[in-house]
Formats: C-alpha cells, sequence, structure tokens
C-alpha cells in the first residue's frame, strides 16, 4: 500500500494540507526525528509529514538528525518520499519564485552522517549506486503537473548542498557555479543519499528564493528575502505536492 513521507523545508511544511491529522511520537535508532511524524490523508491517500528543521524552525541544517528522518519514514512504512526546499539561484535564467525539480546533486557538507552504514558486516561492503539519486517516476509526475499548471519551472538541475548555516562567499559562490551546479542548499545532498540507502524513491521540488551571492549587481541574499519569495510562491508548491500524491498512489510513474 502506497504511504508518502512528505519533508517540508522552510516555510513549506504546513500541517494544514492533511485531513485527520494525528501526530505520532516516534524515535529510531539514530534517535529522534526533526518533529513527531504527523499522519493524515491527502485525496485518501496515507501521507506522513516530517518537517525538516523542526515546528519552529529551530534545528539548524547541520543538526538536523537526516538519519532519524529517513528511518522514521521508512519504519513506518512510507514507500515514497517527496520534499521540498528553498535553493539559491547560481543561473541568470532561474528566477525568484521558479521550481527546479531536481535530478543531481554535489554534496560539499562537512560535518554530516550521510550514511546508515558506521561498519560493514564481515566480507559485505555496501556502496549504494548513486548515479541518479532523484527518482525518475516521481520527477516525471511533478514536471507532467508544472507543465499541466503553466508554473514557471526547470524540468532538471544539479543542486550542491553546502554545510550551512551561513551562506556562501563570492567566492564559493562562483566555484559552485564553475562545477556545473544549478541551485544551492543545506539540506538535499544528505536527504537524498540516505532516502537511496534505505530504498525509498525520493524526488524534490526546489523553490528559487535568491541569486545567492555571485551576481554583484544584486544585494547578497537574506534570510528576509527568502521568505518574501516563500510567502509569495509556497501555494504552488503546496498544490503541486497535492496533485502528485495521488498519481503516485495510481502507479503513474
Amino acid at each position: 500500500m502506497t504511504k508518502i513521507g512528505i519533508i517540508g523545508g522552510s516555510g513549506l511544511d504546513n500541517p494544514d494540507i492533511l485531513e485527520q491529522a494525528v501526530d505520532q511520537a516516534i524515535t529510531t535508532r539514530w534517535g529522534l526525528p526533526s518533529t513527531p511524524l504527523k499522519h493524515g490523508k491527502i485525496g485518501g491517500i496515507d501521507v506522513i509529514l516530517l518537517g525538516r528543521h523542526g515546528r519552529e524552525h529551530t534545528i539548524t541544517p547541520t543538526h538536523v538528525n537526516y538519519r532519524a528522518n529517513v528511518q522514521a519514514l521508512k519504519d513506518c512504512g512510507c514507500t515514497h518520499i517527496l520534499a521540498t526546499t528553498a535553493v539559491g539561484s547560481l543561473r541568470e535564467g532561474i528566477g525568484r519564485g521558479d521550481l527546479v525539480i531536481l535530478d543531481q546533486f554535489i554534496d560539499f557538507t562537512k560535518q554530516r552522517a550521510t550514511s546508515f552504514h558506521e561498519t560493514f558486516a564481515p566480507h559485505q561492503p555496501v556502496h549504494t549506486p548513486m548515479a541518479n539519486p532523484f527518482d525518475p517516476g516521481l520527477r516525471a509526475i511533478l514536471v507532467g503537473l508544472c507543465e499541466q499548471h503553466h508554473i514557471p519551472f526547470h524540468r532538471s538541475g544539479t543542486v550542491v548542498t553546502i554545510e550551512g548555516p551561513r551562506f556562501s562567499t563570492r567566492a564559493e559562490s562562483g566555484m559552485f557555479r564553475t562545477w556545473g551546479a544549478d541551485v544551492v542548499n543545506m539540506s538535499v545532498a544528505t536527504e537524498a543519499a540516505l532516502a537511496n540507502e534505505a530504498g525509498i524513491p525520493y524526488a524534490a521540488v526546489a523553490m528559487s528564493t535568491d541569486y545567492d551571492c555571485w551576481k554583484t549587481d544584486e544585494e547578497p541574499v537574506s534570510w528576509d528575502a527568502i521568505l518574501s519569495v516563500f510567502n509569495g510562491n509556497a501555494k504552488k508548491v503546496t498544490r503541486l505536492l497535492i496533485e502528485a500524491i495521488p498519481l503516485v498512489a495510481q502507479g503513474k510513474l
């Protein structure tokens, strides 16, 4: 039976999208997830909502317990994970408010547990393939809905995930552009890697909120600027998720 986990990023973890919502406190072998799991339904489909940074946005990107978050969703039977995230644009053509259906990541984090495997069983190493870390079927559903509703979006994009919570320097932002990254954020590479290890199809909808700091003709990114773009665009991301969930349950991947 399909059960979909939604990991909501900043401003995109609204529990009001769920019907019959109830909280479940849960712990995992990796500790507590960021929030109690909020179980409910969307269009009759079982959904679990988890706020990545806590319900009051108190957990920094580095200190999110990503392993516990993904493990909790797996332990509760989630068959798919859809995530939302704010990103800074590294390309002129990815404007504020545009959505990006991510297909690749570059992991530039330095302090995180990025694997469930701390040791291997004797002579049984586990090396998870990561050539395509975002599930193609889930991505196709998100792309199709963006096209259907004429939402400004980009059907692919490489995200570079940095440690945070600080923003990039201009030198770093320029370096990420030369690497071929399209957007920058502080969470998705870690989450995608763990979801793949856990065997759960994962896709992420990224909302571009700023131009990081590589554009010298604009003010560098600020938290207030990010929130301003969020407030004007969160509804389209919510709509996208609500309409995607029945399609995932119907197996239209």
